[in-house]
């Protein structure tokens, strides 16, 4: 199983810049950008609640499974 992050794809519909984004939400251009990349391991709640406040979204809107049986390691 893998998580997919669309948050590019929702950011473009909204044309919403990463700096901008990043203020909005309270972090780092540097710590979006590793989300906004697919590299993060993890993503706060709060965080991901703020991202959806300010984009106006769901988190499945930015977070699609997807099933091809790659990426995340399943919890044991």
């Amino acid at each position: 199983m893998a998580i997919r992050i669309d948050l590019d794809v929702v950011m473009a519909q909204r044309k919403m810049r990463l700096k901008t984004l990043a203020q909005q939400v309270g972090i780092t251009e540097q710590n979006l950008s590793v989300l906004k990349n697919g590299k993060a391991k993890a993503v706060r709640f709060s965080t991901l609640d703020k991202i959806c406040e300010v984009l106006e979204c769901q988190p499945g809107d930015i977070l699609v499974r997807d099933g091809n049986g790659s990426g995340i390691d399943e919890l044991s």
